[in-house]
């Protein structure tokens, strides 16, 4: 029945989602869900009924003033004429999203250790060894850019998805779905200890302080190697994370939400009703982080500049509250 199932959607996919059209798949999938249980009952195969099914009623425009939907299907044959749509394989959507996943790592490492390279120089800066660590420092930056280039030309290859009108069928809408399922709790946990550590990176210092070990002189270099490190490792977590978020939404993003096919899976629409409270909440968190940490390192502010974090979360249930409600699933 899946195989039947999967056919039914392909063959709906570019039609215009109005309440007609949605009756009439239904009407349809009714007719070939008794046709295949009417043959499995005579004792034909699975394979063998799939067939039937299909040859009987897999032809659209056969079907079509049964249906009802003569225009429907006139009107999605000139819309496939006017914007053809490049169709997506499901190898090529699993290679792009392990690209992007290799690709978040990348960037967020290369981001990282471009945060983390002065622990070099701070470390090493008043010894003799002071030159080694200017050399270190130029290395990680050197390392961290070539991750960048790679990174790039790496993500060069998916240009195409892009800029080009492309679409994906029912089964990979919905591999894509189960896949950002399975990585959503994931994600999440990262883009949470990314701010963390970001909101938190001043711990080290107050504990030191409070115990007395601030006193000591090496104590303001292992304060500052920590903080740096803590934020390198929260700005990592958040950059991989939002990389391969962005991905998974990109692809469930592609079919065009006027058709059938946007209803392979519910998340290619926004989590809100308000288009435009989508559109703020996509850049609202990796934004406070930006100004948290902007604001962090021209002060030096870090004892106060954590406070932050609970303003922006109050003024994200405002904002949610005034500008549109969460959809319900």
């Amino acid at each position: 029945m899946e195989t039947i199932k999967n056919y039914l959607e392909a063959m709906f996919a570019n039609l215009p989602r109005t309440p007609e059209v949605i009756k009439a798949k239904d009407e349809l999938w009714q007719m070939m869900e008794d046709k295949y249980n009417e043959l499995r009952e005579e004792g034909r195969s699975e394979n063998e009924a799939v067939g039937v099914v299909i040859s009987e009623f897999g032809n659209l425009d056969e079907l079509a003033e049964t249906l009802g939907l003569e225009k429907a299907v006139e009107e999605s044959h000139e819309l496939m004429e006017l914007e053809p749509r490049r169709q997506l394989t499901m190898d090529e959507v699993r290679d792009f999203l392990h690209a992007q996943m290799a690709r978040g790592t990348m960037m967020g490492i290369g981001v990282m250790f471009c945060i983390a390279c002065p622990i070099w120089v701070i470390l090493l800066g008043d010894t003799i060894l002071e030159g080694i660590g200017v050399l270190l420092l130029l290395v990680q930056v050197a390392l961290a850019v070539g991750m960048f280039v790679f990174a790039s030309n790496r993500h060069a290859r998916w240009k195409y998805i892009y800029k080009e009108p492309c679409s994906i069928d029912y089964a990979t809408a919905d591999y894509v779905a189960s896949e950002k399922e399975r990585y959503n709790l994931g994600l999440k946990g990262q883009r949470t200890m990314g701010i963390l550590l970001c909101a938190l990176c001043w711990v080290p210092a107050m504990l030191f302080d409070t115990i007395g070990l601030a006193k000591l002189s090496v104590m303001d270099n292992i304060v500052a190697v920590l903080l740096l490190l803590m934020v390198g490792f929260g700005v990592f977590f958040i950059i991989n994370s939002s990389i391969v978020r962005a991905s998974f939404e990109k692809i469930l993003k592609l079919n065009d939400e006027k058709t059938m096919s946007s209803q392979f899976v519910d998340a290619q629409k926004g989590l809100y009703e308000n288009p435009r409270l989508n559109n703020l909440m996509s850049v609202y968190w990796p934004t406070v982080t930006c100004i948290y940490l902007s604001y962090s390192f021209l002060t030096f502010n870090w004892g106060s500049s954590w406070l932050i974090w609970p303003i922006a979360g109050i003024a994200h249930s405002v904002i949610k509250k005034n500008m549109g409600s969460v959809k319900q699933a």
